[in-house]
C-alpha cells in the first residue's frame, strides 16, 4: 500500500475543475474473455486461468512498473479498507485486482464480469478518467480477446453494462440544495435523465439528507450511445447540478449570510478544539467547511485539500498510519483502538482547519 504520507502523488489531493461542487469522477469499462463463462457462472479453475491471463496481459504493457498486481486472497483487512474506501474494491467478490502506483486507475479480476476497468480523477474530468482507462482497455486487447458482438457490442453479465461497457459516476457535495430542501427536486430531475442518485456515506441529521451533503450520481445502462455520447450527457448532468448548488449558494450568500457563517463558525471550533472524533462528525464538519470555502467566508485551504480529507479520515487510511507509524497517545486512550482512530481523526483535521482564516 503506498505511504499515505506522499499525498502530493495521491489523485485526490490534487485540483481539477468544479470542485466546489464535484468531488471526483469515475468511469468504468465492463469487459469479459471470450471462449470462458462469465463470473457468476464459472469454476474455480476457470477463475485462476482468467487472472492468470489478466495478470500475463499487465505484465506486457509498455511500462508494467507502473502497475501493482495482486491476489485479493492475500490482501489483509485492512488493505481491503483501503482499496474499499478509494472505491477500488468493494469487498464482496473478485480474485485479483490491477492498480497503478498512484491509485487513478484499478481493473478488479472476477466480479460480476471478468474484468473490471475503473479510473478516477479530480472533480469534474470525465474525459481525463475515460483516456485512462481506455489506454488499459487498449493495451489488454493486444494480448486478450473479449467477448463481444456485432449487435450487443461488448458482452456482460447485465444487460445494463453491455454495449459500451461504460458507466460514469460522479461524486457531489451539495449542502445549499440539501440545507435548502431543494434536493428532492434534483433527485426527481435526475432520474428523469435516466441517471441514479445517491448518498455517500448514508442519511445525515445535519443537512435533513445525506451525510455531510455528499451524493453520487452514477449511469444506469452502457446502451445509450458511445462513449462519447455517454461522457458528454453525464458532464451535461453534472454542470446541470452544479449550476444549481450555485445559484442556491449565492442566494445563501446574499440572504442568509449570518445563518451559513454561524454553521461554518461552528464547525471550524469543532475541528480546532476536538479530541476524539468520530467519521460521521468529521464528514460533517469538512462538507461546512468546504461549504464556507466556496462562501468565500473562510480562505487558506483548498477545495482539493478539503476533499482528500474524505479519504484521509476513513479507517482504513487511519489504520495505515497508525501501522506504520508512532504516535504517543494519551494513557487512557493508547489501550483503545477505537479511541486512537477517534484522536489521530482529530489530529488530522486539525492540522488543515490550523491554516484557515476567517474572511472579514
Amino acid at each position: 500500500m503506498q505511504d499515505e504520507n506522499s499525498r502530493a502523488e495521491i489523485w485526490y489531493n490534487t485540483p481539477a475543475q468544479d470542485q466546489d461542487v464535484v468531488v471526483s469522477t469515475r468511469v468504468r469499462l465492463a469487459r469479459n474473455l471470450a471462449s470462458f463463462p462469465f463470473p457468476l457462472n464459472s469454476k474455480s479453475d476457470e477463475f485462476d486461468r482468467v487472472q492468470n491471463i489478466v495478470f500475463d496481459a499487465f505484465s506486457k504493457f509498455n511500462h508494467p512498473d507502473n502497475y501493482q498486481i495482486m491476489a485479493l486472497k492475500n490482501l489483509d483487512t485492512n488493505g481491503e479498507k483501503i482499496l474499499g474506501e478509494r472505491g477500488l474494491f468493494d469487498g464482496t467478490s473478485g480474485t485479483g485486482l490491477i492498480t497503478t502506483l498512484d491509485g487513478i486507475s484499478a481493473c478488479i479480476v472476477n466480479d460480476c464480469d471478468h474484468v473490471r476497468i475503473s479510473s478516477f480523477a479530480p472533480g469534474l474530468e470525465l474525459e481525463k478518467a475515460y483516456e485512462r482507462a481506455e489506454d488499459i482497455d487498449n493495451q489488454m486487447q493486444q494480448f486478450v480477446q473479449f467477448a463481444a458482438s456485432r449487435d450487443f457490442g461488448y458482452l456482460t453479465s447485465s444487460v445494463f453494462n453491455a454495449g459500451s461497457g461504460m458507466k460514469t459516476s460522479l461524486r457531489l457535495h451539495l449542502p445549499s440544495l440539501s440545507f435548502s430542501g431543494e434536493i428532492r427536486d434534483v433527485v426527481k430531475q435526475v432520474y428523469e435523465k435516466n441517471y441514479t442518485f445517491a448518498d455517500c456515506y448514508g442519511v445525515g441529521s445535519f443537512f435533513n439528507s445525506a451525510l455531510g451533503a455528499y451524493y453520487q450520481v452514477s449511469s444506469i445502462s452502457s446502451m445509450a450511445g458511445s462513449e462519447i455520447d455517454q461522457l458528454a450527457s453525464m458532464s451535461a448532468v453534472g454542470k446541470f447540478i452544479c449550476d444549481l448548488e450555485r445559484k442556491k449558494r449565492a442566494e445563501y450568500a446574499d440572504n442568509k449570510p449570518t445563518v451559513v457563517h454561524n454553521i461554518v463558525v461552528r464547525a471550524y471550533s469543532l475541528a480546532k478544539f476536538t479530541i476524539l472524533l468520530e467519521l460521521r462528525d468529521c464528514i460533517d464538519i469538512i462538507s461546512c467547511l468546504k461549504w464556507g470555502l466556496d462562501l468565500g467566508f473562510i480562505a487558506g485551504v483548498e477545495d482539493y485539500e478539503l476533499n482528500s480529507l474524505l479519504y484521509r479520515v476513513q479507517p482504513g487510511h487511519l489504520g495505515y498510519l497508525l501501522k506504520t507509524n508512532d504516535f504517543n497517545f494519551e494513557e487512557d486512550v493508547e489501550n483503545d483502538a477505537q479511541l486512537k482512530e477517534n484522536r489521530l481523526r482529530a489530529i488530522i483535521l486539525k492540522s488543515t482547519v490550523e491554516k484557515i482564516s476567517f474572511v472579514s
